[in-house]
């Protein structure tokens, strides 16, 4: 996977407030307090009936030190209110105790924080472990095809949720997938688990997409046969290279068709959407596969409906293709990024899961730098019947 969702799984949407470690100025706000009271009364001729700043230091320690921190400044609160020359513990200016109390209460506080944090990074951390085990990172390249995605989950500070992709390479060149499941967020990471796993088995084993695609509608019908009135399906692209990546069989299940961006301009691939996964559909009305030829500076962008169907104000849907066209010429990863910061611009609130896949043909050569040989009649995908 690409370094933007990288970046999203490092916490990049995380606040200090849900989570993330505090900044800086909420680390040094308790010592810039400590330093301004002692400042203005070194500065001031006549005794300031400001003690009560220094009730709020151990607080807001709290917020980002541990208890020895925490207790440190608060026994230099202490002190300072028990120097007669700083006049700071007069009677009906501060009383001395409560502020005392106030700090030993708040070394507790931090060290339960301390344990409480100490043990959510270590949930965090098996489920982050788990989750990357679902979805893992996308290679740059995966045979003669380049790849970058881009994944958003609905629910916040989760990793996955109801859409996935992935790109394998097998006996029979590369395959890929992006698909929705019913459902977002954790309560469709079940049904994505068995896809994906279906699907890197069908990847290697079945001689064609029309296969690998009644793998899939196998899997969600058994998963589903135990529960009544269950109506577990999903939507998904699968799409396998040629040897050389010079044409491309796409195979739509129920899913939007993938845009091709082509000499600055974005234009939907004329495939069948087909019938969704699950519904025991595909012996009765199978889908009807389409192969593309591809040139070199072709790229397939593959999005799930999290965002064609993200709606501005007025209720209009985001207009992908327009946009994509402005973007045509960022490197993947960049264009990827745009196209979700453009989302997130044009869409208030976007409540459903987010997935974007880029592939590129990739020339003979090109992967290890070399320049890429001259193409003549480009190659058909092995599955084309023509």
């Amino acid at each position: 996977m690409d370094a933007a969702v990288s970046r999203h799984r490092d916490g990049e949407e995380r606040s200090w407030l849900r989570g993330a470690p505090p900044p800086r100025w909420v680390r040094v706000l308790p010592l810039v307090l400590l330093a301004g009271v002692c400042a203005a009364l070194l500065a001031s001729p006549h005794p300031l009936d400001i003690g009560f700043v220094l009730g709020a230091i151990p607080p807001l320690a709290v917020l980002s030190y541990g208890p020895t921190a925490t207790a440190v400044l608060g026994v230099v609160v202490v002190v300072l209110l028990n120097i007669p020359a700083l006049h700071l513990n007069h009677p009906g200016n501060t009383d001395l105790l409560t502020i005392t109390f106030v700090a030993v209460l708040s070394v507790f506080v931090s060290l339960v924080r301390s344990h409480r944090d100490a043990q959510l990074v270590t949930v965090r951390t098996v489920a982050e472990a788990a989750q990357l085990a679902v979805l893992p990172p996308l290679p740059e390249h995966v045979g003669p095809v380049r790849c970058v995605g881009l994944y958003r989950a609905a629910q916040r500070e989760t990793l996955v949720g109801g859409d996935f992709f992935d790109v394998r390479e097998g006996p029979r060149g590369v395959r890929a997938v992006l698909g929705d499941v019913q459902g977002h967020g954790l309560s469709a990471v079940g049904t994505v688990v068995s896809l994906l796993g279906a699907f890197r088995e069908a990847a290697l084993d079945q001689p064609d997409l029309e296969a690998v695609a009644a793998r899939l509608d196998r899997r969600l019908r058994v998963d589903s046969a135990g529960t009544d009135y269950a109506e577990l399906f999903a939507t998904a692209l699968l799409l396998e290279f040629s040897s050389d990546a010079g044409a491309v069989r796409i195979l739509a299940c129920g899913h939007p068709p993938p845009l091709l961006l082509r000499g600055g301009t974005a234009t939907g691939v004329q495939v069948a959407a087909g019938t969704p996964l699950g519904l025991g559909l595909l012996n009765i009305s199978p889908s009807a596969g389409l192969t593309l030829r591809l040139e070199c500076d072709d790229r397939l962008f593959l999005a799930s409906d999290g965002v064609s169907e993200a709606r501005n104000k007025n209720g209009a849907f985001y207009p992908l293709a327009d946009r994509l066209g402005e973007f045509a010429k960022d490197a993947p990863a960049a264009m990827v990024d745009s196209v979700w910061k453009d989302l997130n611009r044009y869409s208030e609130a976007i409540g459903d899961d987010v997935a974007m896949l880029v592939l590129s043909p990739t020339p003979a050569g090109a992967v290890d730098g070399e320049a890429a040989p001259e193409r003549g009649t480009l190659a058909r995908s092995p599955t084309d019947p023509r």
